[in-house]
């Protein structure tokens, strides 16, 4: 399956699986704590405990807090708030996993991963259904997550057995030099909340597949899946340590945080998040000289230039803007459409929003826009939007809350005649709202679209060829989609340059970013 036909259409193969009445009935489940761990076969993935040495474990202080639906203000379950001696305790037992993990063969490896994902293939229904729960987004779109997830499974599955060493032509008589790569050690594996599956499974499955174990701190209002990940991970032959999971509320984040980032075994932090926080974690590992692998926020050009197909920009500006309802580091930030297509693009995209985006609870058939994360997400969406609107800003669709649907709603929306002093202009909006600007040159869309110290992706439509290998030289991002709203996949490298990160995950060099490289020079071999 392509990633384009996994996120078009929200999946309509998928959600034939599974009856809209049977999706309904479990997540209604969900809201219900003491229905969580009753043996249902749609339930057997919750828990309300954390994951340490392949038990199942409370906090040692016995704190827990809440994971709430971000569609209904509920409390799904309660689970351990686990402090800095946790997090030491977790830490301790994936050094010493690591030490018999590090010895396994490649080909052990692989089948372990190669097991895990035929387990999160099976319960694709029940991860999904966690998903949609805890982080609000449409069923259909969290079996997408899934189905995307998995994918580095199983590329990492086949990549553990690719990660190969060199031998380099000697420049001495009778000597021989070789180049191998070995396991770092302990991986801190910090995740967001957006794709709370995938930014596990992209960071694990490179890490065991180059022979290092990890702790894992799942974002606070998403660690139901983490905890899920890790059982199916379990009964996949994962060995106890390798994969631990310490969960924490906002409160104890910090002191954890600095423990999976200055304590002597770790070594390596791979956190997706905010730049502001990766800055903050950078600096902590920086005491130590860990190696750190960081995706960052980013602020999305979408360029559309006068010989794009407008329907098919369109068709992919929703992809780009509202999956996951513009929560997506990747999600176009800053529509730059050129002023001779500006009109024709505006009123087709507003047509598509009008048909196409359609709020409501997860569970809910036919909905395409969940709520927005938590009330403080909602608040800066709210706030970024009023600000523009008061200094002179147009909204042609959308442009308030919708509390009508719920108190973390957000209409989708278009802004127009957004100007460089509004708070919108330049900052990473997070949630569904499309900024479009006009531009007339290439080189006035090159420069804009650089003015950022974000680099993470880029959109380009053109059916110009040298214009859009003019594109992918010029802009300063990471990653450029030529023709597409959608770029992540197992096997390219994904990542960013400028503030948008350090380091690259998918593609072999993902597996890469585990390891060391170690030189052993041979000689007098012939004594």
């Amino acid at each position: 399956m392509d990633e384009e036909s996994m996120w078009k259409g929200f999946y309509e193969k998928l959600q034939q699986q599974k009856s809209v009445e049977e999706e309904v009935h479990d997540i209604r489940l969900l809201n219900k704590a003491s229905l969580f761990l009753n043996g249902s076969r749609h339930l057997h993935l919750l828990h309300k405990n954390a994951y340490i040495n392949g038990q199942w474990v409370s906090a040692a202080s016995k704190a827990v807090f809440p994971v709430i639906n971000p569609a209904d203000d509920k409390v799904i379950t309660e689970v351990p708030d686990m402090d800095a001696a946790d997090a030491k305790v977790a830490v301790d037992v994936a050094a010493n996993a690591f030490k018999k993990w590090k010895e396994t063969t490649a080909k052990e490896r692989s089948y372990v991963l190669r097991k895990w994902y035929d387990l999160c293939v099976k319960n694709t229904d029940s991860l999904a259904q966690i998903i949609t729960a805890e982080a609000g987004k449409p069923l259909a779109e969290s079996k997408g997550e899934i189905a995307y997830g998995n994918s580095f499974l199983e590329w990492f599955a086949d990549t553990a057995r690719h990660i190969n060493g060199e031998i380099i032509p000697s420049p001495w008589p009778n000597k021989t030099i070789m180049l191998t790569r070995q396991p770092l050690g302990v991986v801190s594996v910090i995740t967001p909340w957006n794709f709370p599956f995938a930014m596990i499974t992209r960071k694990v499955g490179a890490l065991m597949a180059a022979g290092c174990t990890c702790v894992i701190k799942p974002a606070e209002d998403t660690p139901l899946t983490a905890l899920a990940a890790a059982q199916l991970a379990e009964e996949a032959g994962v060995p106890k340590g390798v994969i631990n999971v310490v969960t924490s509320s906002r409160k104890n984040a910090p002191a954890v945080g600095k423990v999976l980032c200055e304590d002597p075994n770790i070594g390596c932090i791979s956190f997706t998040g905010s730049t502001h926080v990766g800055k903050l974690l950078y600096g902590m590992a920086s005491k130590g000289i860990k190696r750190v692998s960081l995706e960052l926020g980013g602020n999305a050009p979408f360029i559309v230039f006068p010989s794009a197909d407008i329907e098919h920009a369109v068709e992919h500006a929703m992809l780009a803007k509202f999956r996951n309802n513009g929560q997506a580091c990747v999600g176009a930030n800053r529509f730059l459409i050129h002023k001779d297509v500006f009109d024709k693009f505006v009123q087709t995209f507003k047509n598509k929003i009008a048909k196409g985006c359609i709020m409501g609870p997860g569970i809910k058939e036919g909905v395409t826009c969940g709520p927005l994360i938590n009330t403080e997400q909602t608040k800066k969406v709210t706030e970024l939007v009023d600000d523009a609107l008061s200094k002179g800003a147009k909204a042609v669709i959308g442009g308030k809350p919708a509390p009508e649907v719920g108190n973390k709603f957000y209409e989708s929306t278009i802004l127009t005649d957004v100007k460089p002093d509004m708070k919108i202009y330049a900052e990473e909006i997070f949630g569904p709202v499309a900024v479009c600007h006009k531009f007339e040159t290439e080189r006035e869309v090159v420069e804009i679209a650089n003015s950022t110290r974000s680099g993470l992706g880029s959109y380009v439509f053109t059916k110009d060829l040298g214009q859009a290998f003019r594109m992918s030289h010029q802009l300063d991002f990471g990653m450029v989609a030529i023709n597409d709203g959608i770029l992540s996949a197992a096997e390219p490298a994904f990542g960013g340059i400028k503030e948008s990160g350090i380091g690259r995950e998918g593609s072999k060099h993902g597996v890469e970013e585990y390891t060391d490289i170690k030189y052993t020079l041979f000689s007098a071999l012939d004594k």
